[in-house]
């Protein structure tokens, strides 16, 4: 059996926080939830830096857009001008259905960009098709 799917979620809302982590909580395929709670945690989780120094690099992110002290399309343009964290894939996951933000997600190099659904049944389908396709058939980079 292969080593579980590392995902960071980078998400400052404790609701979806339990959401996502409920929805793979189920997962066909082994995975670890790791999260960080605002823009300036992700980036210190991604560089292992202060109580982060053993974490592990993440497969694939799920990133939210409004977050406090660094929104997640400033952590996206930091991420992807770092030659070591650029290959890590980002999957843009906001409420915001703004064109200004799909289109800042898709020039600063998201992977893909979902808005949320409503309801916990639909977040629930949502992520099941996210599992479905990016940890199912998607190849991830090899870890470094």
């Amino acid at each position: 059996m292969s080593a579980p799917i590392e995902i960071l979620l980078v998400e400052d809302n404790e609701p979806d926080v339990l959401l996502t982590l409920e929805a793979f909580e189920d997962s066909r395929v082994p995975n670890r939830m790791h999260v960080a709670r605002d823009g300036v945690e992700a980036l210190r989780f991604l560089r292992r830096e202060g109580e982060h120094a053993q974490a592990p690099r993440p497969d694939v992110i799920l990133m939210d857009i409004n977050m406090p002290r660094k929104t997640g399309l400033e952590v996206l343009e930091e991420l992807k001008a770092d030659p070591e964290l650029r290959s890590i894939p980002v999957v843009m996951l906001t409420t915001s259905q703004a064109d200004d933000d799909v289109r800042s997600s898709y020039e600063r190099h998201a992977s893909g960009y979902v808005v949320k659904p409503v309801g916990f049944e639909n977040f629930l389908g949502a992520m099941r098709a996210f599992e479905a396709f990016w940890l199912t058939f998607v190849r991830f980079p090899p870890r470094v």
